[in-house]
């Protein structure tokens, strides 16, 4: 059994190489050549006496093997990267917090962060990602990726901070030409503004565990997006309640789902750092869960 510890540049070559995707960008990253890189990479594949990229001309790309030594080394340097919280206390955090948030809900996040929480802990660096795709946790090198629903791979930690309330929605015109439905063959009947993730529509669910895939001719990859089409009378959509709570005050929006109970959402923090995660990471995720709580319509 070869000692990785011997062949702790290698690792570390190994890893910013995937998540760079090439020896050239992780180069830059760990400020040295590209060439000393690919040596690194392959000592340690001497070492483990397996390939673990295959190499082309443009791209790098995993070989299983590869993929099994990154899943497993990258958790042990992370809990590395945790050396800046040791002997400090809470009020003295420090060091990267890189996280991702859906755009719908980092409208109600961003200011108590850059107003409260930055100033409250000045020596951390925040990097904010607000993005409705599904971003790899391992390969982007995020800290923590805040999300709603379900999903997420078995090996990451996952602690939920609230529960969402989902609503379905439709402009006012929209239910004066197709009324309101009152049961999921109804819904189902509906042209829908529809959701995508990963290319996919997302389907429908209800409270009783009845599903449908919604049919539209409007397909949107983000929030802000379905929002306007709904609005503008060219479907009707699921929200969360919170994201579309003023238009439905206002009358822009109207709930559509009053015979249709739509289940909660789990709003859930997602992470790679086992039991260890770092205690500015720890706060960061306390104070998320903190505000959540005062979310109109949440």
């Amino acid at each position: 059994m070869p000692n990785l510890l011997d062949e702790t540049p290698g690792l570390i070559a190994f890893v910013r190489s995937v998540e760079t995707g090439s020896f050239s960008s992780a180069a830059k990253f760990l400020r040295t050549s590209p060439s000393a890189v690919s040596r690194s990479v392959g000592r340690l594949e001497a070492l483990v006496n397996a390939r673990l990229f295959l190499r082309s001309t443009r791209a790098l790309s995993l070989t299983a093997e590869g993929q099994a030594l990154f899943d497993k080394v990258v958790p042990l340097l992370r809990q590395l990267d945790t050396s800046d919280d040791f002997a400090l206390n809470d009020e003295h955090l420090v060091g990267r917090i890189k996280f991702s948030m859906p755009s719908e809900l980092g409208r109600f996040f961003m200011t108590p962060i850059f107003r409260d929480f930055a100033s409250s802990y000045p020596a951390t660096s925040l990097q904010v990602g607000l993005t409705d795709r599904q971003v790899d946790l391992i390969r982007e090198d995020y800290d923590v990726v805040f999300r709603v629903g379900g999903g997420g791979q078995s090996d990451h930690r996952v602690r939920k901070l609230a529960d969402v309330n989902m609503v379905m929605v439709a402009s006012p015109g929209f239910v004066e030409r197709y009324g309101m439905p009152r049961s999921s063959h109804e819904a189902a009947q509906l042209p829908f503004a529809r959701y995508i993730v990963d290319g996919k529509p997302s389907p429908v669910s209800l409270e009783n565990g009845e599903t449908f895939l919604p049919q539209g001719r409007v397909d949107c990859d983000t929030g802000q997006a379905l929002r306007a089409a709904t609005m503008n009378g060219l479907g009707a959509a699921v929200f969360m309640r919170c994201a579309v709570y003023d238009e439905l005050r206002d009358g822009r929006l109207i709930d559509v789902s009053t015979h249709l109970a739509l289940p909660s959402q789990p709003f859930r923090v997602i992470h790679a750092f086992g039991s260890m995660m770092p205690n500015r990471l720890r706060r960061f995720c306390d104070f998320i869960g903190q505000h959540a709580e005062a979310i109109p319509g949440l």
